[in-house]
């Protein structure tokens, strides 16, 4: 499994509003420029963000976006999966119940599930306030 840049993106902005929340509503400019990230490619992804409820948007002057819920409540694997579609390692996984017709006799299958597993729950358990924790503790790039 490999995270897309847009995956990584749209976790950079999100996080740039969760440190900039105290502000207001953000300008897309603004957070192109923090983090280095075309102004364009971000105006890609804020759909999908706020299609997801993720977003409060304000336009015209002073318009720009904001979390529409704290920090803590956003999981990395929440906003993975609003931008990669799922983290599933293999297709097979992607449905429950399993539809695969090999699933009954894969003898690797319980390997991905496994794998499934830890990714979700890895991903799941660290929020946009968890990493702005651990940013805090040591020289942190986002």
């Amino acid at each position: 499994m490999k995270i897309s840049t847009k995956g990584r993106y749209a976790l950079r902005m999100l996080l740039d509003l969760a440190l900039h929340e105290s502000d207001g509503f953000v300008a897309l400019k603004d957070i192109a420029e923090r983090q280095d990230i075309s102004k364009k490619y971000l105006e890609q992804i804020v759909p999908l963000l706020n299609k997801s409820g993720l977003l409060k948007t304000n336009r015209g002057y002073q318009g720009g976006y904001m979390l529409a819920k704290a920090p803590g409540k956003y999981t990395v694997g929440e906003i993975l999966r609003i931008t990669e579609g799922d983290l599933c390692p293999v297709t097979c996984l992607r449905y429950s119940p399993n539809d695969c017709p090999r699933a009954d006799e894969c003898m690797t299958l319980f390997v991905w599930e496994g794998l499934y597993k830890a990714i979700t729950d890895y991903l799941d358990g660290i929020t946009l306030s968890d990493i702005i924790e651990r940013g805090n503790e040591a020289d942190f790039c986002i």
